[in-house]
């Protein structure tokens, strides 16, 4: 996995702007569909967004590990969240549950602020694509 960045821009902060991947013979493609804070009995337990975060992200890490495929094979992930206010003034508690469950590693990211989500207290959806190399 190569990651892309053009010499001449700034660095950005949590994310990459691009990933390449070549694809061998053996390799597995993971897609794990929007996950949310729930547990794995789909009960949340806080309403605080951070939090939120911190079991959405294990909950992933635990759908990865079904599919062979570990943190580091992430490429692409997409954050809906429900208040880009909220989400912002988080940063510093969702970076920490970020680093203690995917590490220091930064895939292509893409957030939105979506008006809402089909689970009722849900304040957060991320989806993954993973590598998984041969």
């Amino acid at each position: 996995m190569k990651i892309l960045q053009p010499p001449d821009w700034m660095a950005p902060r949590g994310y990459s702007n691009g990933v390449l991947t070549e694809m061998q013979v053996g390799s597995k493609l993971v897609f794990v569909g929007g996950q949310v804070g729930w547990n794995g009995q789909q009960q949340f337990e806080t309403d605080d967004l951070a939090e939120q975060v911190r079991q959405t992200l294990a909950n992933i890490v635990a759908i990865l590990a079904e599919g062979g495929a570990k943190p580091e094979h992430i490429v692409r992930m997409t954050w809906y969240v429900t208040d880009k206010d909220e989400y912002v003034a988080a940063y510093p508690d969702i970076g920490k549950h970020y680093r203690e469950l995917i590490g220091r590693h930064f895939p292509a990211m893409t957030a939105v602020e979506v008006a809402d989500l089909v689970e009722d207290r849900a304040k957060v959806e991320i989806e993954v694509t993973a590598v998984v190399p041969a």
